[in-house]
């Protein structure tokens, strides 16, 4: 079973508006509400490629209510944790320019941090875990580090997919699966990487520790690392409408293909056919539209 886990999750209200101004009534031509979190992302787009999953986190009050009612209407089980808050509105207004206002994550008591370690320690070897998104500065980085080394000892693979000192402090916990963004990767090692070859150079330093790492460097494609063996991948050509959520698509599209063959090569096939879906539209990819875009998707092994 995978199990995917979010910190910090949102409802995200989208509105389009034919043109903003501030101080002023403004009218929303279209909204949408969507459940946010890269690791609700991921669970989304697994059941989207006909791969079951669990969705893990804190959520709290009637806004998770609405990301588990969401959830499990589309089919996906969930097991989130009760903040005895309410999960954050992120508000998204697309119109000439994009601007954001994004509420606080939630505050995660100790005990509701002991829950979550209790779900992960029933998991079972061969399971996935998939941490993904921001991980709270309140939440003492001995946790994530005990969760990591939970996961490690029960042959869990821990597919780990966030950044900052959170990133870097649990990459010695040997993850099964990283996907830093060329930023990120140079965040690691306090650096500007600014093209694919030093990109492969940073990346290549991780794989003692770190089975597979995946780099996401936007229009450029991406590039995968495992053991010795290294991939370049350029996406399929097409119009990027909306990027959020596509580097969960890659992660998505790399473990149901993963799960399938064991090859690392299809599996980053799969996964940058997947992540290109979901940029080429307004919501997250179907398993038809990575489908039409797998043979597209041009991968060179170095």
């Amino acid at each position: 079973m995978i199990y995917t886990c979010t910190f910090t999750p949102s409802i995200d209200y989208t509105t389009y508006l034919s043109d903003f101004n501030t101080g002023t009534l403004n009218r929303a031509n279209d909204v949408y509400y969507y459940p946010g979190g890269k690791g609700i992302n991921v669970s989304r787009v697994l059941k989207r490629l006909s791969v079951q999953s669990t969705a893990l986190g804190f959520t709290g009050g009637f806004t998770g209510d609405y990301i588990a009612d969401f959830l499990q209407q589309e089919g996906i089980h969930t097991d989130f944790i009760d903040t005895n808050g309410i999960t954050r509105i992120n508000v998204k207004i697309k119109s000439g320019k994009e601007t954001e206002l994004n509420g606080p994550g939630p505050k995660i008591a100790p005990e509701q941090q002991a829950l979550l370690l209790e779900k992960i320690n029933v998991l079972h070897e061969g399971d996935w875990f998939v941490l993904a998104g921001s991980l709270p500065d309140s939440i003492p980085a001995s946790f994530y580090q005990q969760l990591a080394e939970n996961c490690s000892k029960c042959g869990i693979r821990f597919v780990l997919d966030t950044s900052g000192p959170a990133l870097a402090r649990l990459i010695s916990t040997r993850p099964f699966l990283i996907k830093p963004n060329q930023d990120e990767l140079g965040q690691l090692f306090d650096t500007t990487i600014t093209s694919k070859s030093e990109a492969f150079h940073y990346a290549t330093r991780l794989t003692d520790d770190v089975e597979h790492v995946i780099v996401s460097m936007g229009k450029e494609g991406a590039l995968l690392v495992s053991g010795n063996s290294k991939w370049d991948a350029t996406p399929p050509d097409g119009t990027a409408v909306n990027t959020v959520g596509a580097g969960d698509s890659l992660v998505s599209g790399f473990i149901a293909s993963y799960l399938q063959n064991q090859n690392p090569e299809e599996a980053f096939r799969y996964g940058v056919a997947a992540g290109s879906a979901t940029a080429f539209q307004m919501d997250l990819c179907s398993k038809e539209d990575v489908a039409s875009l797998v043979s597209e998707v041009r991968i060179n092994q170095l």
